[in-house]
């Protein structure tokens, strides 16, 4: 996933739109350590597929919710081909997930009962903003 011998085609700023991201965020993935920062062949520093895929995991991992610090470890991980930590990284962001999923749907649930009893037609303001007054 992380590393081959792919050609180095691409500019910062073609990285960053392939990626979806912005420059800056391209330099702050190599401060942190998760890209690396080509040497400057002609002048440029130049940019290869390897590093648009590793740029995209690092976005899917983040949308996943794993911290830099985690997706830093995966990377590692994956040079070293220790699944056994990779899949304990996995089920406790699946553990984190699930209790979040659980925390909105109990959110949704309230609103939805706040909505009904304020379309109900009762006298005084609605039970949605005196909800949140406590």
């Amino acid at each position: 996933m992380v590393q081959s011998q792919a050609p180095q085609s691409l500019s910062i700023g073609k990285l960053a739109t392939a990626g979806g991201v912005g420059v800056e965020t391209i330099r702050f993935y190599q401060r942190r350590g998760l890209l690396e920062t080509p040497s400057r062949g002609d002048g440029m520093r130049r940019y290869g597929s390897d590093d648009v895929r590793r740029l995209r995991f690092i976005r899917q991992a983040q949308a996943a919710g794993f911290t830099l610090e985690e997706i830093k470890e995966l990377l590692d991980l994956d040079a070293s081909e220790d699944r056994s930590r990779a899949r304990e990284l996995a089920n406790a962001r699946v553990k984190a997930l699930d209790a979040r999923i659980l925390e909105l749907q109990r959110a949704r649930d309230a609103l939805r009962r706040l909505a009904k009893e304020c379309g109900s037609g009762g006298a005084g303001p609605c039970p949605i903003l005196t909800s949140f007054e406590d």
